[in-house]
């Protein structure tokens, strides 16, 4: 499995009109709340459509030894399928909104040690997501070096892209570990 993979079985999940239509309305309204609830579906649908496990808000693993909804606090938290009695998650994504919260959840995902790490955010314009990826290289990744291994994603979805929900809504963007900078993927 790859970055591309994964980017595939997100938006193939996310054009499902019971994903799309909640989550476009509420991107509209500027509704957060709902916004972030509707992607965290999204997110534990795509984590299942790769053959995953997820742990959510909303959604107890019962897999693990210690049955949870979220490990780590980490928003959703995915594990392969396996009969080991304590995995090693695949994946770990995190989804917020506002710059702080945004900032501190991208560091809190390089904490892990996963073969993936995916940030989801909101944006209400389309020019803050390069002021929002400045502020991560700047002030999260420059200062320490290489980052870890693994594949580190950015997701950014943006108000005022809605009209070409979901594929101009969300841009992603993938971590060049040689030049710690993100690449459009």
């Amino acid at each position: 499995m790859n970055t591309l993979d994964l980017k595939r079985a997100f938006f193939d999940t996310v054009r499902q009109y019971e994903f799309a239509s909640p989550l476009r309305e509420a991107a509209l309204n500027e509704d957060l709340a709902t916004w972030t609830r509707h992607l965290t579906s999204v997110v534990i649908k795509t984590c299942q459509s790769l053959g995953w496990q997820a742990a959510a808000k909303g959604q107890k693993l019962h897999f693990l030894p210690e049955a949870r909804y979220e490990y780590l606090t980490i928003d959703v938290m995915a594990f392969p399928q396996t009969s080991a009695r304590w995995p090693l998650p695949v994946a770990a994504f995190e989804l917020e909104n506002s710059r702080d919260r945004i900032a501190y959840s991208f560091w809190k995902l390089l904490c892990l040690r996963v073969p993936f790490r995916v940030l989801f955010c909101y944006r209400q314009d389309a020019s803050e997501r390069d002021a929002l990826i400045r502020l991560l290289q700047d002030e999260i990744l420059l200062p320490h070096g290489t980052p870890p291994e693994g594949d580190t994603l950015l997701v950014v979805g943006s108000r005022d892209e809605s009209s070409v929900f979901p594929y101009g809504f969300f841009r992603w963007w993938r971590l060049n570990p040689n030049t710690i900078s993100f690449n459009v993927i």
